[in-house]
């Protein structure tokens, strides 16, 4: 369990009506501007007249890309890409996506984002059937599915209808065939994943609406819950049939995750951390002189605190930016180190100055107490400590890495406990009822992690997600 919540993965895919769009190029532009997301391994898949070519590697995308890479996988018509944060299997190269298979229909080539909650049982069940799986992660068991019922039916649609019908859990699919290039959601709408388009009229998918604008493309709308979306021959045709169920976006997708120019189901990811800021400041007012803002999520919550308490906003911390992706953190005391190296305060700022530390979430509070260290190093009269979310109280099983209750501080202690341990003046948590109000209140999200109410059955708690239905 870390010490913090780490990113989602994130997709994009692009379908060009001819060759003088680029859709390589594009698509590793895209993966930067969704590098946020994750930072462990990231990969491109590019079709070029049902030839389908794939590279991918561990590292950032600078890291793993450079103009001899993106020269040889050419220039397609097509193209989908992922940038990996592991919350199911190694960080390796093995488990690196795009996935890249053949089989007796043709090429095929998927990346997804989300969490498969019935992946072992379905590994197990094609095991028994005769499989032999190269990799820890849940994204070949979907792969496997999709070209097992890719036989049993007439096109790669149906099979990709077959096989969101049998996975639970969550999941946002980019996928390429010889021909088609296609974009699903889940049925229940955990994970973003939006279409836009270029004026030329070539298709996008992301899992973030950022991608669009840095290849000259704009947002159209959201993906729906279960929606089948595939393009041919530069015509889209939807498939709505599994669409019954309204959105459960994970909610800290608009804490956390996201970027701050993204536009998630119609709302600002900017505008609701700003707002949860105001809330925050109303709901725990602090008798301070200064606000600052844990880099980056932290800082926009910061500023609406700000702007609604009227004490004084200023930066607080600098953050280094080229730490390195592999640090090596072999004793307790460079483990501590990180922190410092990563993060610094401006002490001209905060010196003798009663402060409002605001910041986006406590995991196991770890972080936290060192943070607060630095600003009492940095000789802070007083820390009070501002979280724009409620505490986390439960595991996460859609694709965030909250994976035990026994980790989670808010589990082991009251709020004077935690406040103590983490060396505040002062600590309060923003509540579920103004977060979503921060939002937007009438949309209903998946907040599993703060309240233990999931909008699907949990696998190892209940029963009821049993598989016990044909696979076929």
């Amino acid at each position: 369990m870390k010490s913090s919540i780490h990113e989602e993965c994130g997709v994009f895919a692009i379908y060009t009506k001819n060759f003088s769009y680029d859709a390589t190029k594009s698509c590793f532009f895209a993966l930067h501007a969704l590098q946020h997301r994750g930072q462990e391994s990231c990969g491109i898949a590019v079709n070029n007249k049902g030839i389908i070519k794939n590279y991918k590697n561990t590292g950032l995308v600078s890291e793993v890309f450079n103009n001899e890479k993106i020269e040889k996988l050419g220039i397609g018509n097509m193209a989908i890409g992922q940038v990996r944060y592991s919350t199911t299997g190694a960080s390796c190269v093995e488990n690196a996506q795009p996935l890249f298979i053949k089989h007796v229909k043709g090429p095929l080539a998927l990346a997804y984002n989300g969490n498969i909650t019935n992946a072992a049982e379905l590994r197990k069940k094609f095991e028994n059937l005769g499989a032999i799986f190269q990799s820890s992660s849940d994204t070949e068991v979907i792969a496997y599915a999709i070209t097992y019922n890719r036989i049993k039916t007439n096109s790669i649609e149906e099979a990709v209808k077959k096989t969101v019908k049998i996975l639970k859990g969550s999941f946002s699919i980019v996928l390429m065939s010889a021909q088609k290039l296609i974009a699903v959601k889940d049925t229940i709408g955990f994970r973003p994943l939006c279409m836009g388009k270029t004026k030329e009229g070539n298709i996008m998918f992301s899992s973030e609406s950022c991608a669009f604008s840095i290849v000259g493309g704009e947002f159209v709308r959201e993906i729906k819950p279960g929606e089948i979306i595939t393009i041919q021959n530069g015509k889209i045709k939807l498939d709505e049939s599994l669409c019954k169920n309204e959105s459960r976006l994970c909610i800290f997708e608009y804490v956390y995750f996201a970027r701050p120019d993204s536009i998630i189901e119609n709302s600002s990811v900017y505008k609701a951390r700003l707002e949860s800021g105001k809330l925050l400041a109303k709901e725990h007012p602090a008798k301070a002189d200064v606000v600052v803002g844990v880099p980056y999520s932290g800082v926009i919550a910061a500023k609406g605190y700000s702007m609604e308490s009227g004490l004084e906003y200023c930066d607080g911390f600098v953050k280094n930016r080229y730490i390195g992706r592999s640090f090596i953190e072999p004793t307790q005391s460079m483990r501590e180190s990180v922190v410092k190296i990563k993060l610094s305060a401006i002490e001209p700022n905060v010196k003798n100055k009663r402060v409002v530390m605001v910041d986006d979430s406590i995991v196991r509070g770890t972080t936290c107490k060192r943070i607060v260290k630095i600003l009492r190093n940095a000789k802070a009269k007083e820390v009070h400590v501002r979280i724009s979310c409620p505490c986390f109280k439960n595991p996460c099983y859609f694709g965030t890495d909250i994976d035990s209750k026994e980790n989670l501080i808010a589990c082991k202690m009251n709020l004077e406990e935690m406040r103590e341990y983490i060396g505040a003046d002062s600590l309060g948590f923003l509540s579920l009822k103004n977060l979503k109000k921060a939002i937007n209140e009438k949309q209903k999200f998946c907040v599993g992690c703060y309240n233990g109410k999931y909008p699907q059955s949990i696998p190892n708690i209940t029963n009821k997600n049993k598989f016990d239905e044909e696979i076929y």
